[in-house]
């Protein structure tokens, strides 16, 4: 069976730039370097993404602090090791750039387009969190593994919400679903033994809609397709 990773794990962000880029890393002779996007919400307040993207999609000129873009690509993550301990990291990863194009940045009426919407499909890697906040909302904490090419796998961190939430904390590890959102960032603080509190940012998806896939259903779909094929 053919798998079509791209299908897997699917973002668009519209927001504006607001750091300059910084070295990531280089690999075949590819320069990668990361920046901050900033993607507003509904609601008026604003999650700063970590955007990684090639030299070969950019130029010195193109990424400037205050410019809007359209950035197509996956949410990617990858373990850092740091005080010989693993921790880890979530990046968009771009697949494509548009710089200041009206059309992606409005919508038809002429306003700011909000745009912020990922869709993942994968498996379920760790038993779901199931909790309340003080004020009763119901939130479940999932960890998404998502295939990659190569033989590679994304974990992503996800939340969901409300009847989401108690639907999630029955999932069996192992459960194949597919969640659509939103990608945000998250502040909190991490305490450590000496007493000392660092402030860190986790980046998590938003669960807005959450679907098992069925392992047999799709199997018969895979083989009808085929059959089409010939």
């Amino acid at each position: 069976m053919i798998t079509n990773y791209s299908d897997n794990n699917h973002l668009v962000l519209v927001g504006k730039i607001t750091s300059d880029k910084r070295f990531s890393h280089e690999i075949y002779g590819e320069t990668f370097y990361i920046f901050d996007l900033e993607v507003p919400r509904l609601s008026g307040n604003a999650d700063i993404i970590p955007i990684t993207i090639s030299e070969r999609l950019i130029t010195s000129e193109e990424l400037t602090i205050g410019k809007k873009v359209l950035i197509e690509g996956q949410f990617r993550s990858y373990n850092s090791y740091e005080n010989e301990k693993n921790r880890l990291i979530l990046t968009v990863f771009a697949k494509d750039i548009k710089f200041e194009d009206e059309e992606v940045v409005e919508n038809e009426e002429g306003k700011e387009k909000i745009s912020n919407e990922v869709t993942l499909i994968g498996y379920i890697c760790k038993k779901p969190i199931y909790r309340q906040t003080p004020f009763g909302r119901e939130i479940s904490d999932i960890l998404l593994a998502v295939n990659r090419a190569y033989n590679k796998s994304d974990y992503i961190p996800a939340i969901a919400w409300g009847r989401n939430a108690r639907f999630c904390q029955n999932i069996e590890v192992g459960t194949k679903v597919k969640i659509t959102g939103r990608v945000q960032s998250r502040s909190y603080e991490k305490k450590f033994e000496d007493g000392t509190v660092e402030t860190r940012v986790a980046y998590e998806v938003s669960i807005g809609s959450l679907e098992i896939i069925e392992e047999e259903e799709e199997k018969k779909e895979e083989v009808v397709k085929n059959e089409e094929a010939m």
